[in-house]
């Protein structure tokens, strides 16, 4: 059993630009069951960022270093002053169980790395709990189901290898059991595939929500859409399945993947 409690919990909002969003995102955050740490970091500071930190009493960290998404996403990691840290993003919108049910989860976990949960999305304004998409992942991740299973390096890395099947906005790192940059430059649509790839080397457990407990809003400037509309995608794609197979197995399951994630785009 682990011991961490709510004073080591902080989630860090990832803002970038001026999104008509980040205040529902906030709000989300702030209605929590559990109440957590919250700040807000970004490269590209305005003042629609700043009202809002000030209108709700955030802490607002400005990257003046290398950008990027990947550089923005680990600046706002380690920024994070707990031990368990959600990267929230801006767009999305966290039910309210969501950071006690991980916690709770986290503590029953043996030497957790991260805890991820099932998600929904928000298309044109209205959540969605159920497509093709969304169908796939959920028997991508139903293994993760069983406890005993989280812990199986074996088990992780198969199911990483048809795809990636974790919401990245929906994951939280335990941060002392984890290296100290998660995320690698280099990547623009699979960050997250990537980070899980390396992170499902190390021992320990991904623990697995099988709630909804959070919706990932899909719209025409989100970055997944933007990165999945790029012909770099299919390329990262490939290079992601070759970490898991033959090269010949690894383009022939990329025609499939590409497939199933046209159903994020607008």
């Amino acid at each position: 059993m682990n011991h961490y409690d709510k004073s080591d919990y902080v989630f860090v909002i990832c803002a970038y630009g001026e999104s008509q969003y980040l205040e529902e995102c906030i709000l989300s955050l702030l209605n929590q069951s559990m109440p957590t740490g919250i700040i807000i970091a970004t490269s590209t500071p305005n003042e629609h960022i700043t009202a809002l930190a000030a209108k709700y009493h955030l802490q607002v960290y400005v990257n003046d270093g290398p950008k990027g998404i990947a550089e923005d996403w680990n600046f706002g990691y380690q920024k994070a002053n707990g031990k368990i840290i959600t990267i929230a993003h801006q767009d999305d919108i966290y039910e309210p169980r969501f950071a006690q049910t991980n916690l709770e989860k986290i503590n029953r976990a043996k030497h957790p790395l991260i805890s991820f949960s099932d998600y929904g999305e928000i298309r044109d304004g209205k959540r969605v709990v159920r497509n093709r998409l969304l169908n796939i992942k959920r028997i991508m991740l139903f293994p993760l189901r069983f406890t005993s299973l989280q812990r199986v390096r074996f088990v992780r890395r198969r199911i990483l290898s048809f795809g990636s099947a974790i919401c990245c906005p929906s994951v939280t790192y335990v941060k002392e059991n984890l290296p100290g940059i998660i995320f690698e430059p280099g990547y623009k649509g699979n960050i997250d595939w990537q980070a899980w790839e390396k992170l499902s080397r190390l021992k320990g457990s991904f623990v697995f929500c099988n709630d909804i407990l959070m919706f990932h809003r899909i719209h025409s400037e989100s970055a997944t859409t933007v990165n999945i509309a790029g012909n770099d995608r299919t390329k990262e794609d490939y290079e992601m399945f070759c970490k898991f197979w033959p090269k010949k197995i690894a383009g022939l399951i990329e025609f499939f993947y590409r497939s199933g994630e046209k159903s994020n785009e607008i």
